[in-house]
């Protein structure tokens, strides 16, 4: 491998129930399998981190469902970061005791920014990922949604950024609700803004479509690690599901290269 700072990619699972789905821009979910089976397949296949996302965990106002979770987390060779439903530092403890080792705080961090710094505090900033949906304007910029992107914040992303960063988030996953399940490639302008703006990790999420995409999201964006669901999930656009992760040959050939050759 080159020398270059090592960049985590990251297969993003969609929790719904007792099964996974792909969303399309945040909306018409469709089945894509077991879970246990996903994450063994994705430990199999050496993939460097996990993103497990309950997505009806905040619209049904449920705490995570803890039993399902610590099933999928013991077949996870890879750390595993969790997300939706949580609400308190309880829940928190709750979710790191199964073997989770970072939380997703999205809805609940917009609602109480508090629980952020309490989580961090209590667990270390390491465990707290704070999750941004972002969509753009019809007359341009973005703003921050919330509940699964049914909710218009208000906020800035760069603003509210900052914000999760000086609470204590050691990272924040940022995802352009435009761009999700489309591979039109990463939303750049806004990875790039949020990347500038922060110390923490970066990782871009919602819409790649090529390893390409990858290099473009560190070298253009400035995004510490990619996440990804359909390129993984999805043989051609939503159909035919495969679960599939790149190799580390075909990284150094197409992503590490790639960013040697830029810098």
């Amino acid at each position: 491998m080159t020398q270059l700072r090592r960049v985590r990619v990251i297969p993003t699972l969609l929790l719904r129930g007792e099964g996974l789905y792909k969303t399309l821009r945040f909306k018409d979910p469709v089945y894509v399998g077991d879970p246990i089976n996903a994450v063994k397949l994705f430990s199999d296949k050496q993939a460097d981190e996990l993103f497990l996302l309950g997505i009806s965990a905040t619209a049904d106002h449920g705490p995570p469902h803890l039993a399902k979770i610590s099933e999928v987390v013991s077949e996870a060779f890879m750390p595993v970061a969790y997300g939706g439903g949580i609400r308190t530092v309880t829940q928190a403890g709750e979710l790191l005791r199964t073997g989770i080792e970072k939380v997703v705080l999205n809805t609940a961090a917009v609602e109480r920014p508090e629980l952020v710094r309490e989580i961090a505090d209590r667990f270390g900033s390491q465990s707290v990922v704070a999750s941004i949906d972002v969509k753009r304007g019809l007359i341009g910029g973005h703003r921050v949604y919330s509940h699964g992107g049914r909710v218009r914040t208000g906020l800035d992303p760069v603003e509210w950024a900052r914000r999760v960063e000086a609470l204590g988030a050691g990272e924040i996953l940022l995802t352009a609700i435009d761009r999700d399940g489309t591979r039109l490639g990463y939303d750049l302008e806004i990875t790039h803004r949020v990347a500038s703006a922060v110390r923490i990790p970066v990782v871009a999420s919602g819409g790649a479509s090529a390893i390409t995409d990858f290099a473009r999201a560190v070298n253009e964006g400035g995004a510490s690690g990619v996440a990804a669901g359909s390129l993984f999930m999805f043989q051609r656009g939503r159909e035919g599901v495969l679960i599939s992760f790149p190799s580390e040959s075909e990284l150094e050939a197409e992503l590490y290269a790639k960013l040697a050759s830029l810098r």
